[in-house]
């Protein structure tokens, strides 16, 4: 029963880290990609109402990157370890981008002549942390050198032809999320430039999962035997894909705000659905399994007490919170 109960949790902190990896990309990826389209526009007034449809939110969303760490480092800590000596430079870089893009977002409304510096550095954050991010799941996704349970490899392994195509296409898909997120929240001249780049961005980021996929499938026999034996585990992503595409054309096309958002999600949800299916139940593809990486059963049992019953549903519950006192459109900024 011990045993069974150790496995059971060690499925908990699966599922939870794979949720709060899902939550951060929908929500950090639309601010983020907000942060992106920011430096496309040169309209003042614009930008202000697109730096005040984030406001609320920015800090709550970047509290999910923390879960993220904080559930890798708890329950699986062999490839947390592993992790953090293969990507410790994106990891290094990322951090230096989320907090310069921060502290720009504070400085920005308070400078007069280095009002310019200050979104540059706001636009260029969020890129970088964009990217950085991207890579880090192509080189995952790819592979990386582990020998007697330790990182092998070297420092700059992670950037990869195909890391940097994850990087590419990670960058179009926030930047998706974030015109998305405008049309739903703003007005005016700002909504329909949002609309303007929403297919231009919704055939980037889909000829970027279609490349990944056709990239991974040639890539990979171990993949390639896994897709041909359970079809359903790339036909059900590409559907998705499909459906998020034909929902924002529709959206775009009959000017329906409250749908291009949750269509734009549909893809990025989609894409992390291919990558579930590919590996599971590997935690690190290929190397190390959930159930290898896993802390004592002591521990999961701890920490689901401890983070799991109450830690979580806090957070959780913040997060609607504040989604639901935020909600509809954001007020009209006077030029």
């Amino acid at each position: 029963m011990q045993t069974l109960a150790a496995f059971n949790l060690v499925h908990f902190w699966a599922l939870v880290l794979a949720f709060a990896i899902l939550i951060y990309g929908l929500l950090d990826g639309f601010d983020l990609g907000v942060g992106i389209l920011f430096g496309f526009n040169a309209d003042p007034v614009q930008r202000d109402q697109m730096m005040q449809t984030i406001e609320p939110v920015w800090d709550g969303n970047e509290t999910w990157l923390v879960v993220v760490g904080t559930v890798l480092f708890a329950a699986f800590p062999a490839a947390y370890a592993i992790f953090l000596s293969a990507f410790y430079l994106p990891v290094v870089i990322l951090l230096g981008a989320l907090i310069l893009r921060g502290v720009s977002m504070e400085f920005r409304g308070r400078s007069g002549r280095l009002r310019g510096l200050w979104s540059g550095c706001f636009s260029g954050g969020s890129l970088v942390a964009t990217f950085v991010q991207g890579t880090a799941i192509g080189a995952l996704v790819e592979g990386i050198d582990i020998s007697n349970g330790e990182y092998a490899g070297g420092a700059w392994d992670w950037l990869s032809p195909f890391a940097l195509l994850g990087g590419f296409g990670l960058v179009a898909g926030y930047a998706l999320l974030g015109a998305g997120w405008l049309v739903l929240k703003t007005r005016g001249g700002l909504r329909e430039w949002s609309y303007r780049w929403l297919p231009r961005l919704m055939v980037l980021t889909v000829a970027c999962v279609l490349a990944s996929f056709i990239w991974t499938l040639m890539g990979s026999m171990d993949i390639s035997h896994r897709w041909a034996d359970s079809p359903e585990w790339v036909m059900v992503p590409l559907v998705l894909v499909l459906l998020g595409a034909g929902g924002l054309a529709l959206s775009v096309r009959q000017r329906r705000d409250r749908l291009a958002y949750p269509m734009a999600a549909m893809i990025f949800i989609a894409a992390f659905c291919a990558f579930i299916f590919s590996f599971w139940p590997w935690i690190l593809p290929g190397d190390l399994r959930f159930y290898q990486a896993a802390a004592p059963p002591a521990s999961l049992q701890f920490l689901f007490y401890g983070a799991g019953l109450v830690v979580l549903p806090v957070v959780l519950i913040y997060t609607v919170g504040v989604y639901w006192i935020f909600r509809g459109k954001s007020r009209p900024i006077d030029p």
